[in-house]
């Protein structure tokens, strides 16, 4: 039985994610994600409209030293995921259903900052646009991700 004063399973992993407190009982259940754990992406906004992570490039490099691609991708899928859910709401869920990315140059070192912005918030689909960005806010990559809101079935 949970109260409202134990800590649930996944609390320091949200805490350390740097997800709002006002999220923390919709997420409680599942966590962050391992990926998300993995790839030092911190939330820095969540919300529907807006959502703003960060994730370092340490880690996160191919063999050549610079952000793997894919990296770009996953921090963008994240946040566009979240996004999503959140405009969903209760009784209801996101599935990516598109995501594609343009990479317009490399980072070998440091942060990068990644801010996700609502296209369209429907009914059935929402599409959120996000541009990864550098400490000096160069441009790093832009990516879509497009999102497929269903209700949740019933047990």
């Amino acid at each position: 039985m949970m109260d409202n004063f134990t800590p649930g399973r996944f609390t320091e992993e949200l805490i350390a994610a740097g997800v709002p407190q006002e999220f923390h009982g919709w997420l409680e259940r599942y966590g962050v994600g391992a990926l998300v754990v993995k790839m030092g992406i911190k939330f820095l906004e969540l919300g529907p409209a807006r959502a703003v992570a960060t994730m370092p490039v340490e880690g996160n490099t191919q063999v050549a030293g610079i952000l793997h691609g894919g990296a770009h991708v996953v921090l963008a899928e994240t946040l566009g995921s979240f996004a999503a859910s959140l405009h969903a709401g209760p009784g209801r869920h996101a599935v990516g259903i598109e995501v594609g990315a343009t990479h317009h140059r490399s980072i070998a070192g440091g942060l990068v900052t990644g801010t996700c912005t609502a296209i369209h918030l429907g009914g059935t689909l929402a599409t959120h646009e996000v541009v990864m960005t550098d400490e000096s806010g160069r441009r790093l990559s832009t990516a879509r991700i497009t999102n497929m809101i269903r209700d949740n079935r019933g047990h």
